[in-house]
């Protein structure tokens, strides 16, 4: 007889142990908030640690399992793109941005702070993301491939030029072309750049990577849709964040182009665009995305 059925962990159950595994991590490899700068220090890992969704390592994580990726390489790959995002996210709740003063249910970081500490603690997250990867136990070339994944996901191509064009488009209208070419840039690269690095944390090949992919570029879009219904739907206390900002604002969304309805459908099928290109993996690759699966129908049915 066999040994007793163990089964397989719930997406609630395999989050809350990724994360954890997460927070353990950061919390250790962020510098010491009695190290000087101790101000700077405690501005890094009060942007980084106990708050958000996580969504970002999560695919990380899921990704490599696609691929078998090992844990070093996962963890390390976890915390750069978790660190840019966080800096990102500083940034942009900067005065000279969207002049925000809550995020992630907590006052932002030039509210809690100062200005300039934020400034810097951006900075320095974003410098600290590379140290994570370059000083990671694992393979030259993942090194490098890693690096490369993320700088172009964080530069002028990504992340940072479309926060360059949202800015500039305040007050204007865009086709529906322009938007999602901005959202991409700003939400999906990062988001696209986790899949990616989780990918290639376990040296995936072209048949694999490419799929993945195109998950992940509907993954990305998908998430920026949702926020934007979001925007709309849910409160400040249940988004940790500031509701309704975009329409006060003046900012072009995809509600405020497609209207809260047509979102909605565009984001399901975002949605079944991501599982459809799971299905074209190799069978042995595809047998492990259950949890990217998970990840697409949380990223689209969440109500925060």
């Amino acid at each position: 007889m066999g040994g007793p059925f163990v089964s397989e962990p719930t997406l609630a159950q395999w989050m809350a142990a990724r994360l954890a595994a997460f927070e353990v991590a950061a919390t250790a490899q962020l510098p010491a908030a009695d190290r000087a700068p101790q101000r700077l220090h405690q501005a890094m890992r009060y942007a980084v640690l106990d708050g958000g969704k996580r969504v970002r390592p999560l695919l990380v994580d899921a990704a490599g399992e696609v691929v078998g990726a090992p844990e070093p390489a996962l963890r390390a790959a976890a915390l750069a793109v978790e660190y840019v995002h966080a800096y990102s996210l500083i940034h942009d709740d900067l005065p000279c941005m969207d002049n925000d003063v809550l995020r992630r249910g907590k006052p932002t970081v030039h509210i809690a702070f100062d200005e300039a500490t934020a400034m810097l603690a951006g900075d320095a997250l974003q410098a600290e993301a590379f140290q994570a990867i370059a000083e990671a136990p694992i393979e030259a070339g993942t090194r490098a491939a890693l690096m490369a994944e993320l700088a172009a996901a964080a530069g002028t191509r990504g992340m940072c030029g479309g926060q360059a064009i949202d800015l500039a488009a305040v007050g204007s209208s865009m086709s529906r072309a322009e938007l999602e070419q901005m959202h991409g840039m700003k939400t999906g690269a990062l988001l696209r750049a986790a899949v990616r690095m989780g990918a290639l944390a376990g040296a995936a090949d072209p048949a694999v990577l490419a799929p993945l992919d195109r998950y992940a570029h509907a993954v990305g879009l998908a998430f920026q849709v949702v926020d934007d219904v979001l925007d709309v739907e849910a409160t400040s206390q249940d988004l940790g964040k500031t509701a309704g900002k975009d329409a006060q604002q003046g900012k072009p969304t995809y509600v405020s182009m497609l209207g809260l309805t047509a979102a909605r459908q565009w984001a399901e099928r975002l949605r079944q665009d991501a599982h459809g290109a799971l299905d074209t993996l190799p069978a042995a690759a595809a047998a492990r995305t259950v949890r990217l699966r998970q990840l697409a129908d949380f990223i689209v049915l969440r109500k925060s």
